[in-house]
């Protein structure tokens, strides 16, 4: 049906939209306390005097933490995945990515990463947390830009994580200007930057929120095989009109998927 120069209602949605009222005001929703995952992206700097550390004490370093970050990968509360940035960008040497239902099981992997002969020589110079929950502008669990999936028997949403070669992450926040647009209008400037974002099916979009619990209101991390395609990606998403309503997406951080024994031995020679 078209919308007329004088009809009084709404005009029509421009695309599907899941949640017209996301603010709970207007509707009063009762808060979703169901289980969901949440997310942590470390970032971690080496210590140059490790290098200078005689091969006896390196390798017996590198070797007692490559075992305490292969158990917590064999861990069934945790989901843990290895990138390197080594030559990839200045200041940081790699990444943890750990996903949990407990957002304690990684202060708990974090403190016995601490107590390790290499911990004293590691600085964490970035941490992201987030959570996982269903965007409110897609009205699919999978599809064009999003990374999600419902499992078989699972209540609410799970994140498969890691498919790509390369994982490129970073903070997001939108100004305060675009919460107060109606959901009419942010429904339409999201459908055009799902549009946009279509074509690129070599990159998968993992999105998550940090209201409350960290600095941004969002994680993104696109998982690809391709980074030429992430960066066209990108750059044809700085056209759309939701664009301009960002106030913050730096720093960005590519990333390499890689095991932990192979990043050490980029590292540090470990023979």
């Amino acid at each position: 049906m078209e919308h007329s120069p004088g009809d009084t209602g709404p005009p029509p949605r421009r695309g599907p939209s899941v949640d017209l009222d996301p603010t709970g005001i207007v509707t009063g929703k009762s808060p979703d306390r169901q289980r969901r995952q949440f997310l942590n992206y470390s970032f971690y700097r080496l210590d140059p005097m490790f290098r200078r550390l005689p091969a006896d004490e390196r390798r017996a370093a590198g070797t007692e933490f490559i075992e305490l970050v292969r158990k917590w990968e064999s861990s069934e509360d945790l989901i843990l995945r290895t990138y390197s940035l080594v030559g990839l960008r200045a200041g940081v040497d790699f990444m943890l990515w750990q996903i949990a239902f407990d957002p304690l099981c990684f202060q708990s992997m974090e403190a016995t990463l601490r107590r390790s002969q290499l911990g004293v020589y590691l600085s964490q110079v970035h941490s992201f947390l987030s959570l996982q929950r269903r965007s409110q502008y897609v009205n699919r669990l999978k599809g064009a830009g999003e990374g999600l999936e419902l499992l078989p028997g699972q209540e609410g949403l799970e994140l498969l994580p890691g498919q790509g070669k390369f994982l490129f992450v970073y903070p997001f926040t939108k100004t305060r200007s675009w919460y107060r647009l109606s959901p009419h209008a942010r429904q339409g400037m999201m459908d055009e930057h799902i549009a946009a974002s279509a074509p690129f099916k070599g990159v998968s979009l993992n999105s998550s929120y940090s209201y409350g619990i960290d600095d941004q209101d969002f994680v993104v991390a696109f998982d690809s095989d391709y980074p030429q395609e992430f960066v066209d990606l990108v750059g044809r998403l700085r056209y759309t009109e939701a664009s301009l309503y960002t106030q913050r997406d730096t720093p960005m951080f590519t990333c390499a998927k890689a095991p932990i024994d192979a990043i050490l031995a980029q590292l540090a020679n470990m023979d």
